[in-house]
């Protein structure tokens, strides 16, 4: 079940139901937004939708997905059942349902951004406001 923040914005927003459906339509957001298509490796997405009025994004999945990106960084995250976040090119902002691991502390992730693509790095800002850089790379898939 939705949570009443994505039911308040299911209004105008485009909808997609199914995994793999949902999989690809993530990575396609990613990609116009000019983020890593690799930011969302969950499993099971019920729906995935899109406020293009609000520029809100939100994904539902059966149950909680932990992931370690291994390419160079080796860093464990977890997503919760729901994500929620709002977008904007080379952004995502009040993110909720994103966690990931800093010294055995699991910490909210409420900001990612890619502030300057010639320095191929993208970062990720905690709700304590600590910030992390990475490479960009660390988070595509290869598609092709």
């Amino acid at each position: 079940m939705a949570s009443r923040m994505i039911q308040s914005y299911r209004s105008g927003a485009e909808m997609y139901n199914g995994d793999a459906f949902c999989k690809k339509k993530s990575i396609q957001l990613l990609e116009e937004i000019d983020l890593p298509n690799g930011l969302f490796p969950v499993d099971d997405i019920e729906e995935f939708g899109y406020n293009c009025d609000i520029v809100f994004v939100w994904l539902i999945q059966k149950k909680n997905k932990d992931h370690t990106f291994k390419k160079k960084i080796k860093k464990a995250v977890s997503y919760a059942p729901e994500v929620k976040t709002f977008v904007e090119n080379g952004k995502m902002k009040k993110m909720t349902g994103v966690k990931t691991n800093e010294l055995m502390l699991w910490l909210s992730v409420v900001e990612m951004y890619i502030e300057d693509r010639s320095l191929k790095k993208i970062t990720f800002k905690t709700s304590t406001g600590v910030s992390d850089s990475f490479p960009i790379f660390a988070f595509k898939l290869c598609l092709y």
